[in-house]
């Protein structure tokens, strides 16, 4: 039913384009995201982070997921975002996931490199692909020097050997990029991403976290570099809220859930179809099928 990342990811690698992975947290969030989906007829990663899990449970998660696959019929992997501790990935593979990742970026190097290779034994055991961290992703709260800034980046060289040692199938890089909303304009550091995507080769595929509030020219330079995933959290939650508070402001007498939510999916399929269509995968559920059954993908 569910394809892994790595699939999806090698497909847009080879196609020149991205597969956005979009969080989600409940059943609205999800019908939005395979609706969208289904609209621009793209492959998709849909992303459970382990709080996401804590609250709408991660068996039901992966249930609307096959429900939502089944109806729409686009090429989707269910993948375990930041999970920081192993109980998560553990869970996460029983529960049916297709791709997990795990995040040991608070640790130092080479416990980060341990932890990630029992992590990539477990996934590749069950069959599914791993992502790991190099680097440290600050939210954009956090108040840190030039130097910390820079101290917090995925390094290229010790990307290679993290790579190498780990044996993960995707890199989440650290090139200025953070979670939440950017206050002013991201500064990415392009000439780092490049550096690294110099290195590894095509020993991994890299992948770009807190991509929400990045200016298009920036993605688009993202997607030329090589980076095959890009994940969207803040602005669907932004979406939701948006097109739920409108409502109820314009109607404050309805109490009907089903209407209260119907503008918030409506707002939340604009944005990940726009993303879709930004990351230049509308189109390709189709060739992508086609091309993990072994067909022929133009």
């Amino acid at each position: 039913m569910f394809r892994t990342n790595n699939e999806l990811m090698m497909k847009a690698r080879d196609g020149g384009y991205a597969v956005g992975a979009f969080n989600t947290n409940n059943l609205e969030i999800t019908k939005a995201i395979f609706r969208a989906a289904s609209e621009e007829q793209s492959p998709i990663i849909l992303a459970v982070s382990p709080s996401a899990a804590k609250y709408a449970g991660m068996e039901n998660l992966v249930a609307m997921a096959r429900i939502a696959a089944e109806e729409t019929g686009v090429p989707v992997s269910v993948h375990l975002d930041h999970g920081t501790e192993f109980e998560h990935l553990v869970h996460a593979v029983r529960a049916g996931f297709s791709s997990i990742m795990f995040d040991g970026s608070k640790h130092p190097y080479e416990e980060n490199v341990r932890l990630t290779q029992e992590a990539v034994k477990l996934g590749h055991a069950a069959g599914i692909s791993v992502e790991g961290e190099l680097g440290r992703l600050v939210g954009t709260e956090d108040a840190i020097s030039v130097s910390e800034r820079e101290a917090s980046m995925t390094n290229p060289d010790q990307a290679l050997d993290y790579v190498e040692r780990t044996g993960i199938d995707a890199l989440a890089v650290s090139i200025g990029n953070a979670h939440g909303w950017y206050k002013g304009k991201p500064q990415l550091d392009f000439k780092r991403l490049e550096a690294i995507r110099n290195k590894i080769g095509d020993k991994a595929l890299l992948v770009l976290h807190g991509a929400s509030g990045i200016p298009d020219e920036d993605i688009r330079t993202a997607g030329s570099l090589g980076v095959t995933k890009i994940n969207i959290d803040t602005e669907i939650r932004d979406a939701f809220k948006r097109g739920i508070t409108q409502f109820i402001q314009e109607n404050p007498d309805v109490i009907d859930p089903r209407k209260l939510l119907k503008p918030a999916m409506d707002e939340m399929v604009k944005i990940v179809g726009g993303k879709i269509k930004l990351f230049g995968s509308a189109g390709k559920a189709t060739e992508t099928m086609a091309y993990m059954a072994g067909g022929v993908a133009e």
